[in-house]
């Protein structure tokens, strides 16, 4: 905590935070296995956000995770199926409010952060805003864990769009028509790639901020895993690409497939041109079938493309049908 206190000390000071009165906030933590430090998470967040209620959604803890938050004044409920992603989809599904801000339980992200986060959120007309990690040693962020972040991040850039600077944090506020319009289809770890997809396919208002990022507490264990989920991660941004951009996902196996298809016909080409005569035919019926799966792969891609812009506009209007956090401040006036 000291290692954050001095990270948050060492970050620009905004203008003081305009009045929240009017929205519900709820402060969503999902936990496995954080007896050590949910209790401090917990009461940080009653001190920095006392209008919100505080929710532990325990994720079938083995220790007494769930009897600390409830004993520090959280609403504690539980989901059995195992993985943050499920964690995710049942507290976005259960609870309801104006505002979201959600942090895992770990004391890792500081509380002390949560107002500036709302207020951009409120002030901006956001539908989400992401706290960008700043660590205050090194013993907060392991360097592969780093070193993943910046290339799914730069994945992600690549394939959907560069507006954030650090796709895997935790800590995020959202709006209630983001949170009631996402699908939440992931299991484990890589939910947070899937938020971030989600706002950029569908071009939401989007934000980030500086937040600290500190070390666990003792006897409090990181469950990500630097090599597994990271390919968990890797294959969801593949399967987005391949969801929400099929066109270019197929045209990439297309060009691959009809590179090999022409590269094993030219050689016979000029043997037929000089000959007439087809010397390897395997080598030309294999050349043949290759160009025709390059050509499905192309018509493949070209009808997903045309799916996918009809799934991408019912989203939409689902994501248009819940009022804003500038509306929903209007009618409250």
């Amino acid at each position: 905590m000291e290692s954050i206190s001095r990270a948050a000390a060492s970050l620009p000071k905004g203008a003081a935070h305009p009045s929240l009165a009017g929205f519900e906030i709820a402060v969503i933590l999902p936990c496995y296995n954080e007896e050590a430090a949910i209790g401090a998470v917990v009461e940080g967040f009653r001190r920095e956000l006392p209008q919100a209620r505080i929710y532990v959604y325990d994720n079938n803890s083995r220790d007494r995770t769930p009897h600390v938050a409830a004993a520090a004044g959280a609403i504690v409920r539980r989901e059995s199926l195992q993985g943050k992603g499920n964690v995710v989809r049942r507290m976005f599904a259960d609870i309801d409010a104006d505002i979201y801000l959600m942090c895992d339980g770990d004391i890792t992200y500081d509380p002390a952060s949560a107002p500036a986060l709302v207020a951009k959120l409120v002030d901006e007309n956001l539908d989400m805003v992401v706290g960008c990690r700043i660590d205050a040693d090194e013993a907060a962020y392991r360097a592969g864990h780093r070193f993943g972040n910046a290339l799914f991040t730069g994945f992600v850039a690549a394939l959907f769009g560069n507006r954030f600077s650090d796709i895997l944090s935790g800590y995020r506020a959202f709006s209630r028509r983001y949170v009631k319009s996402f699908p939440a289809l992931s299991n484990g770890f890589e939910i947070e790639t899937e938020l971030t997809v989600h706002a950029l396919q569908l071009r939401m208002p989007i934000g980030e901020l500086d937040t600290p990022y500190g070390a666990r507490l003792e006897g409090s264990a990181s469950k990500l895993s630097t090599y597994r989920d990271g390919f968990r991660i890797l294959k969801m941004i593949t399967r987005l690409f391949k969801n929400e951009r099929p066109l270019v996902f197929f045209t990439f196996i297309f060009v691959l497939l009809a590179l090999l298809s022409l590269g094993l016909s030219l050689p016979l080409l000029l043997t037929y041109l000089e000959t007439g005569l087809v010397p390897r035919l395997p080598t030309a019926v294999l050349a043949a079938s290759t160009m025709l799966l390059a050509c499905l792969a192309l018509t493949s891609g070209l009808i997903l493309d045309t799916v996918t812009q009809g799934r991408r506009e019912l989203k939409r209007m689902a994501y248009l049908a819940v009022p804003s956090l500038a509306a929903l401040s209007g009618k409250r006036r």
